[in-house]
């Protein structure tokens, strides 16, 4: 197997120098690719065996919990008070050591919650944000630094559906993007006039605007909207940042917000409803942009400037199991693995090679319910869990071997889509009711 690259070294550097490596500090861990460096992760357990704490969440949200140092925090509902609220436990016991209401509200529709977005934390701060605009910093041991709304100075949000992305924390800076329509989808969003997309970078001390940048686009109607994160990552010594959505991808200057490439456009008969979930994912000098609603996975190679044309293309996906509509990817050990729910009640995991596409393996998990939750990896396995709370560990590497599976709740009622987070020794498995930290 390939070892990680220095790319991903370089951010971790850049990036988490205040967090043991092992820390799952952002959604997509330490690494920005769904991957971390921690041991002796659990293999086999269940929701009576290997549990070192459990709590009852006060609401359901599709955030991922997040380790910093001691700390696991935890962005979340109060479904009962329709309030949203920021969590600290401590990580060795699971006693609530801090609890914030952040802002009121619960939800804008059926499919989700204003919970969505996963906290991000620098060893000394933890950012907290929602579907609402409301984003609160707080110190590691739950002091409040400042709260604003960004919908209140920046303009109301144009989504059809409820708005979810995580901060991204760079330097002194938390980054944040905006993919959106262009002109109001309901009636609470009118009286705003005519909005761009665009990617906004807030000082961490006070909240105030380093940059506000536009980040244009082609698209029409819903396919302007992205419910994505952007990412880090550094090729040839250089860090740049990651966006998708608008059908298209783009490569920026995370200090100022300038491009500095795209490639686009999947979606060249300018679809009107091919809205982006999955965020971008970058290793081995390829980036990968999956398009929505079964469509290919594309392999942009690293490195261009300006508007790139299809000759920057390394591949893209022909087997119908390597595409995802919602799932981000994962990099792990010189491999991209990709998680698709596809016909016939298949779900899917497949490992591909990062310069060719070629696809290692492919493989029908044999779980019940839709994937949502992006996979991650540490310790030599892969941790995938399902909207029923069936969780699944693989074997990374060039050929498939499950190693366990489990259901760990609510069954088929469930819309679990919270990614699980590995540190040494443990997991954090997030369900709708439940959170667990398993390892002895």
């Amino acid at each position: 197997m390939k070892a990680l690259t220095l790319a991903h070294s370089t951010i971790f550097i850049l990036c988490t120098s205040l967090l043991s490596a092992a820390d799952w500090n952002n959604w997509r861990g330490p690494e920005m690719n769904g991957s971390s460096s921690a041991s002796n992760t659990p293999q086999s357990f269940s929701t009576d065996n290997g549990v070192r704490w459990s709590v009852d969440m006060p609401g359901a949200a599709a955030s991922t919990p997040i380790i910093s140092g001691n700390h696991v925090f935890v962005s979340s509902t109060d479904q009962a008070k329709e309030n949203l609220i920021a969590l600290a436990y401590d990580l060795k016991t699971g006693k609530e050591l801090w609890r914030h209401v952040v802002a009121q509200g619960l939800k804008q529709d059926d499919r989700s919650n204003y919970a969505g977005a996963s906290p991000a934390s620098d060893g000394k701060h933890v950012v907290f944000f929602y579907g609402t605009g409301d984003i609160a910093v707080f110190t590691m041991d739950g002091k409040p630094v400042w709260k604003k709304n960004i919908q209140e100075e920046y303009g109301k949000f144009y989504f059809l559906w409820t708005f979810s992305t995580s901060p991204l924390l760079h330097g002194n800076n938390i980054i944040m993007q905006v993919l959106q329509r262009d002109t109001p989808v309901h009636n609470f969003q009118r009286g705003g006039g005519k909005h761009s997309s665009y990617l906004l970078a807030l000082s961490m001390k006070d909240g105030s605007k380093v940059y506000q940048v536009e980040r244009p686009d082609e698209a029409r109607a819903e396919a302007k909207e992205a419910f994505s994160t952007p990412v880090l990552y550094d090729h040839k010594g250089k860090t740049q940042l990651l966006v998708t959505g608008g059908d298209c991808i783009t490569g920026h200057d995370p200090a100022t917000g300038k491009e500095i490439w795209r490639w686009g456009t999947w979606n060249p008969d300018k679809i009107g409803h091919w809205r982006l979930v999955p965020s971008p994912i970058a290793g081995n000098g390829i980036a990968l942009a999956c398009a929505p609603k079964g469509a290919p996975v594309y392999a942009v190679k690293l490195g261009g400037n300006g508007k790139l044309d299809d000759s920057h293309i390394a591949w893209k996906s022909t087997n119908p199991n390597v595409s995802s509509d919602v799932p981000t990817p994962l990099f792990y050990r010189g491999h991209f693995y990709v998680a698709n729910n596809g016909r016939k009640r298949t779900h899917a995991l497949s490992c591909i090679e990062p310069e060719t596409g070629k696809v290692i393996w492919s493989e029908d998990l044999g779980v019940n319910g839709k994937i949502e939750a992006s996979p991650t990896a540490a310790d030599g396995k892969i941790y995938i869990i399902t909207h029923y709370g069936e969780v699944v560990v693989v074997e990374a590497g060039d050929k498939f071997k499950a190693l366990h599976k489990v259901e760990m709740g609510p069954g088929r009622n469930g819309r679990v889509r919270s990614s699980i987070a590995l540190a040494d020794g443990l997991a954090l498995i997030r369900t709708d009711q439940k959170l667990f930290c398993i390892g002895k």
